[in-house]
């Protein structure tokens, strides 16, 4: 048995509640984990809210992300052991790590150095493997060209202007006000501009030489997406990974035709259920955290038994980065 997060209805964080569950039987692709840190993601609302495209089974455990010590490895595993310290991509369905035990599937395994903290290696996969993902296999982001970052302050958005620096684009990150500014100019950004207090379109005019951005890396959606469209370059592309407006999202027909604009949806679980995706995925992001280009930022973390008040912190939208639990 393990103490692990339940929803047994949806609703506010109040529904997560902390049981005795049994572990499911090892299997021979599987390692089961000691779980030592949990990294929150804003699709884990969706769920735990009854807003998710695909609705679970209720009662269900929850949980994408997550650091730990294997302390049990299947019989067809190679390359894993009991005692290593690893950290799980996210992306493979049908696993649950919010709890002190889980089962992961090894291929969605990386080897965490001894020097990395618990909360750290948590913190890394879900944004640095949707930012990969998204702007560089997905939209073919490269040097010299810009990228527009929405929701920049969210992990993934502070793990995007990191990927975009690190191969010599530039980032140019937009939240709503100028609040966080000075956090995304440390984070790597290399401009920021405040939706609320600027003009979007005649900033990127400007930054741009009237060109407009290569690439744009969206977590919104919603009737903003049709200002995000005017500051794209011909060509451009649009990248959209998340919906964070509860509102309709327009689509302006012509100005995607007349700029030959290509729009497409990602989410990380094509990479990582794609091999030769998931080889990428791993070796980019650990020579960057190896190099020091890409670092994980982390805004709080909670111990496990404050899983409530960690959801309550993850929705407020305060933070910059990741939060994190405490196993």
């Amino acid at each position: 048995m393990s103490r692990s997060v339940r929803i047994h209805e949806f609703g506010g964080p109040e529904v997560l509640t902390i049981e005795e569950v049994a572990v499911p039987e090892l299997g021979a692709t599987e390692v089961r984990l000691q779980v030592k840190a949990i990294g929150l993601n804003r699709s884990e609302v969706l769920l735990r809210s009854g807003r998710a495209a695909t609705q679970p089974v209720l009662p269900t455990q929850i949980g994408l992300e997550a650091a730990g010590l294997i302390d049990a490895v299947g019989s067809d595993v190679k390359g894993f052991t009991i005692g290593d310290r690893v950290a799980v991509i996210p992306g493979q369905s049908g696993y649950h790590y919010y709890g002190e035990l889980a089962l992961a599937p090894a291929r969605t395994l990386v080897k965490a150095p001894d020097h990395v903290s618990w909360e750290a290696a948590a913190a890394t996969w879900m944004a640095f493997g949707t930012a990969w993902g998204g702007i560089i296999d997905a939209a073919g982001l490269s040097a010299g060209q810009a990228a527009l970052i929405t929701a920049a302050s969210s992990s993934t958005g502070l793990a995007a202007i990191q990927v975009a620096r690190s191969i010599g684009a530039t980032p140019i990150a937009l939240t709503r006000t100028s609040a966080k500014k000075r956090a995304l100019l440390n984070a790597g950004a290399a401009h920021v501009i405040a939706t609320e207090e600027q003009d979007l379109v005649a900033e990127i005019v400007r930054l741009t030489g009237g060109k407009g951005a290569e690439v744009a890396f969206d977590a919104v959606g919603g009737p903003a997406f049709a200002q995000l469209v005017d500051t794209m370059a011909d060509n451009g592309k649009i990248i959209v990974y998340g919906r964070l407006s509860p509102d309709a999202t327009p689509l302006p027909v012509v100005r995607v035709l007349w700029k030959d604009l290509s729009i497409r949806g990602f989410s990380l679980p094509r990479v990582v259920l794609d091999d030769v995706k998931l080889v990428a995925l791993k070796r980019f992001v650990s020579e960057g955290l190896a190099s020091g280009a890409l670092r994980p930022v982390i805004a709080k973390t909670f111990p496990f038994d404050d899983i409530v008040a960690a959801h309550r912190y993850l929705e407020s939208g305060d933070q910059v980065g990741k939060v994190v639990v405490t196993v």
